[in-house]
């Protein structure tokens, strides 16, 4: 299944105009059909998430990268993603403070595994040093 920014954009502008007649009516049910509208973009995306995953193990394969390396940046981005798109609903639903825990929460967990990316990196720098 393709999906284009054309759909995606086509379905939010639906969900705002439905959001903005809920609000008048039944306030209480614009959040659900915000959270909803959410989900149901990022599942539109599922596909082309994994065809993303597959390309890019698929070139640091044939680059002959550690996979264990590549597994764990792929791991950061889908933390950052995931962090945003959970932090976004939060302040939709007007909870700026709770949203910037969870943002809090993604960057805490991003350092903590580049961690062993990072001391990779520096060992290598320092390899290449002379008289180290």
């Amino acid at each position: 299944m393709t999906i284009d920014i054309l759909q995606i954009v086509g379905l939010g502008l639906v969900a705002t105009f439905l959001a903005l007649i809920l609000n008048q009516h039944k306030s209480s049910y614009t959040m659900l059909l915000v959270v909803f509208v959410g989900s149901v973009m990022f599942l539109l995306l599922v596909d082309q998430i994994a065809s993303l995953l597959r390309m890019v193990e698929k070139i640091a394969s044939n680059a002959n990268v550690n996979m264990v390396y590549v597994e764990t940046l792929l791991k950061i981005i889908g933390i950052a993603y995931i962090a945003e798109f959970g932090a976004q609903i939060t302040k939709d639903a007007g909870q700026g403070t709770i949203a910037s825990k969870i943002e809090l929460g993604g960057k805490v967990l991003i350092m903590a595994m580049a961690i062993p990316i990072i001391t990779v990196v520096i060992e290598t720098i320092l390899g290449f040093l002379p008289g180290t």
